[in-house]
């Protein structure tokens, strides 16, 4: 890992600005629109969160020498110093983290992701994306839904892939990380509009894209579990535009267009070795696809608070999202120590 400016992707045109005052809102005082923060606020080690209470916990409990907490639209940032040590790791210098909430899927992600990588990447002063700048470590620590009959409650996974059901990901032109992703998409959008009724007015119209969360998070996030005695799942992830009937809950008056979309995931052989559809959720998808494909690095770990198979939640989930944290904490310490010239 090297201290270098991200490439953009093939297809984007990379703009440097200067960028107008309707396209990067910033106040008088120097913060951006809606996080409310100013660049030098923000670490380069990132833990996101949906829930801003559960930003609130990490920033008062996992993080001390907080220098910054801020609230804004219901958005709660935390700048501090994350001290997490696994029994089998040497000693990991104290890590400067931001904890962020990105709120509940894609959209309030975008929102929140671009205007990280702004802070990170942009000179406020003259408006213009700065000529260098490390990389970003981003990993995702929230709730989601088994797939697999096999998982017990509370269990973190560990993303791979992510299927994004959502349509956030399709505004942005990246491309294929892999020839995995290419390969999913095919057979994924054929296997969804097969599960369609053939009289509905969408069919065809629901077509998955694949990304993939950076490998090296991956594995980051599977050692530092090893290290705390943790364990966890690995395999893929699908995000969905809401939590009824984008998951397959068949509650309301209205029929679902994907009908058992729960199960289609469930029963798909995405053909990756022991790898299976491991969980549901919101957000990962975007997550990966957005950042990946300008150079930063993003991972996800999210314990199963409930499982579609067995119909059953977990209503003591909070040491589940607690072990999740700290796994992602020492995730973040020891990608940062394995590259100390990107500070």
């Amino acid at each position: 890992m090297t201290n270098e400016t991200p490439e953009p992707g093939p297809t984007s045109l990379c703009p440097t600005g200067p960028f107008s005052e309707a396209d990067l809102p910033i106040d008088a005082d120097g913060r951006i629109y809606h996080l409310q923060l100013k660049p030098e606020q923000l670490a380069p080690d990132i833990l996101l969160v949906g829930d801003p209470g559960r930003a609130e916990f990490i920033g008062s409990y996992l993080l001390r020498e907080v220098e910054v907490a801020r609230e804004h639209r219901g958005l709660i940032t935390v700048t501090g110093t994350a001290e997490i040590t696994g029994a089998r790791t040497t000693v990991i210098s104290p890590l400067r983290t931001t904890v962020a909430t990105s709120g509940m899927g894609t959209p309030s992600l975008e929102i929140v992701l671009n205007e990280l990588v702004a802070l990170h990447e942009i000179d406020f002063a003259t408006r213009r994306r700065k000529d260098s700048f490390p990389t970003l470590n981003v990993i995702r620590v929230g709730t989601s839904g088994a797939l697999q009959a096999s998982t017990k409650l509370g269990t973190p996974i560990v993303t791979s892939y992510a299927v994004g059901m959502d349509n956030t990901g399709l505004f942005y032109e990246a491309p294929c990380p892999d020839d995995t992703c290419a390969r999913l998409e095919r057979e994924l959008t054929a296997a969804v509009r097969e599960a369609m009724p053939a009289g509905s007015r969408f069919r065809g119209h629901v077509r998955p894209y694949v990304s993939r969360a950076e490998p090296v998070v991956c594995e980051a996030l599977t050692q530092a579990a090893t290290s705390l005695g943790l364990p966890v799942r690995r395999g893929l992830t699908v995000s969905n535009s809401g939590f009824f009937a984008p998951q397959g809950r068949d509650v309301s008056r209205l029929r679902p267009s994907v009908p058992e979309l729960d199960r289609l995931f469930s029963d798909f052989d995405p053909r990756l070795g022991d790898q299976r559809m491991e969980n549901m959720e919101m957000e990962t998808s975007f997550l990966c696809h957005f950042l990946g494909a300008i150079g930063h690095r993003a991972g996800a770990i999210c314990p199963a608070l409930a499982n579609r198979r067995t119909q059953t939640f977990d209503h003591d989930y909070l040491d589940a999202v607690e072990n999740a944290t700290r796994i992602a904490l020492l995730a973040l310490a020891n990608l940062r120590a394995s590259c100390p010239g990107a500070d």
